[in-house]
């Protein structure tokens, strides 16, 4: 810590007295930073563990701030760092507000809440991607079916190459048949892919404490282009997270596969997060693994 602060310091040209780290992601940490008299800085140093990932989420933030119609944080530099375990850094504007996790005044003020959210997610979803599917760094012409059995080829490959202790007997079984059933399970499939933000939850959105009313979206994720289905397999949790998700599908239906679609999304998100940082997050599996039987028997 006292190493990224002295780095810290000899970028922004001024002496800080103390980091706080306040956000941790499966590939970031997010740092406050004080000047010399304890004050807060207008910044934020986000560190990722990842070599490459600061550069797609820099793009990532611009873009989405371009197309759509909510507030997203400027991006004021990229660094990089030999800090481990650290490899790069980038300097973001520092938003107020609260999470859009913490609950509402009022249920009326939810709902006003959701229709704001979902607004801003359609700004996004009405960007036809006009062919093109893919994360930042990878985009091609292709069908999100063709494309993403080729991700799922990566993935499934990495892990046969690397020492994944993690993943049981089940999880693997559970992974390989749903590789070998993705023909199947994208047979109906018909959208077109559009711009998403690739990590929507509500730890990803900022709302203001007093007004309940929606500030940011924070925390994209590197996929670019892709269908609406796939920015929406997050909101599947019970609680506040599922109640947007079916508020979502009320002004925007998407196919009924999703029922089942969304469950291979999160098993495969979860693989990949496992290759890049050796934590696995094991609801994922679990769950996809009941809700998953009757459609792959």
């Amino acid at each position: 810590m006292e190493l990224l602060k002295a780095e810290l310091s000899a970028v922004l040209g001024e002496s800080l007295s103390r980091l706080e780290r306040i956000s941790e992601q499966p590939y970031a940490h997010l740092y406050a930073m004080y000047d010399k008299e304890g004050n807060p800085l207008s910044l934020l140093a986000k560190s990722y563990i990842c070599q490459g990932i600061a550069q797609q989420e820099a793009y990532k933030l611009s873009m989405l701030a371009r197309e759509g119609e909510v507030r997203l944080p400027t991006v004021y530099g990229l660094v990089m760092t030999q800090q481990a375990p650290y490899k790069e850094l980038l300097l973001m504007e520092r938003l107020r507000g609260v999470s859009a996790e913490a609950p509402t005044r009022t249920p009326q003020r939810w709902l006003l809440l959701k229709d704001q959210i979902v607004e801003s997610m359609l700004a996004w979803h009405r960007i036809d991607s006009h062919g093109y599917v893919g994360t930042v760094d990878s985009t091609q012409e292709n069908t999100w079916p063709k494309w993403y059995a080729q991700r799922i080829e990566v993935i499934w490959s990495t892990l046969l190459k690397v020492s994944a202790p993690l993943l049981t007997y089940e999880d693997r079984n559970l992974l390989f048949r749903t590789r070998q059933s993705l023909d199947r399970l994208f047979a109906d499939y018909q959208e077109n892919c559009v711009l998403v933000h690739g990590n929507l939850t509500l730890r990803s959105m900022l709302k203001d404490p007093r007004t309940d009313q929606l500030l940011a979206m924070l925390n994209p994720g590197t996929m670019l282009w892709a269908p609406r289905e796939y920015d929406l397999f997050r909101l599947c949790e019970d609680g506040m997270a599922k109640e947007l998700l079916y508020h979502y599908l009320s002004k925007a239906p998407v196919a009924e596969a999703f029922l089942y679609r969304r469950w291979i999304y999160g098993i495969w998100e979860a693989a990949a997060r496992y290759i890049h940082t050796g934590l696995l997050d094991r609801a994922p599996f679990e769950l996809a693994g009941r809700e998953l039987q009757p459609w792959l028997e």
